[in-house]
């Protein structure tokens, strides 16, 4: 009997685990996994806010950039600069392509590379400069929604 007990409790236990995942926010039961690549032709892009370089891009990926956990791609041209700004959220972001300089505030410069994750915390104000010939590109994953604001230099 004691094994038939044992038994019983950790069926409940899963079936509590179950219906908790299935009570959390953002947890769809019809949610389905899906995979991008950042230079698909299918990548809708959008103008990134007023103070950027006109020829800066942003795609949403995953989620609604008003709400939290949405994933993009950050597009800036080669020889561009994204100018002092800084974000509410933390920022965790993997160089796809390019060459880009990024100047957070009170901190030495760092320059990514393709395949460098960098991590931005939220409100800390930074510049970006895409230093290659050829484009770069930046997924960034945001945990609170997606904004950046200018700061007066």
């Amino acid at each position: 009997m004691p094994a038939f007990r044992s038994a019983v409790s950790r069926g409940r236990i899963w079936v509590a685990a179950v219906l908790l995942l299935l009570a959390v926010p953002g947890f769809a039961e019809d949610e389905q996994a899906f995979v991008r690549a950042y230079d698909s032709a299918a990548i809708e892009w959008g103008a990134c806010p007023a103070f950027m370089p006109e020829s800066c891009g942003l795609a949403i990926l995953q989620g609604d950039p008003a709400k939290n956990n949405t994933d993009v791609l950050f597009r800036l041209r080669a020889g561009t600069t994204a100018p002092h700004h800084r974000h509410t959220s933390a920022e965790r972001m993997v160089l796809l392509a390019g060459k880009m300089r990024v100047d957070y505030d009170g901190q030495a410069a760092v320059v990514l590379k393709p395949g460098n994750y960098a991590y931005g915390p939220p409100k800390l104000a930074h510049t970006a400069t895409c230093e290659s010939r050829e484009d770069c590109m930046l997924f960034i994953s945001f945990d609170q929604p997606v904004d950046a604001t200018a700061v007066d230099q």
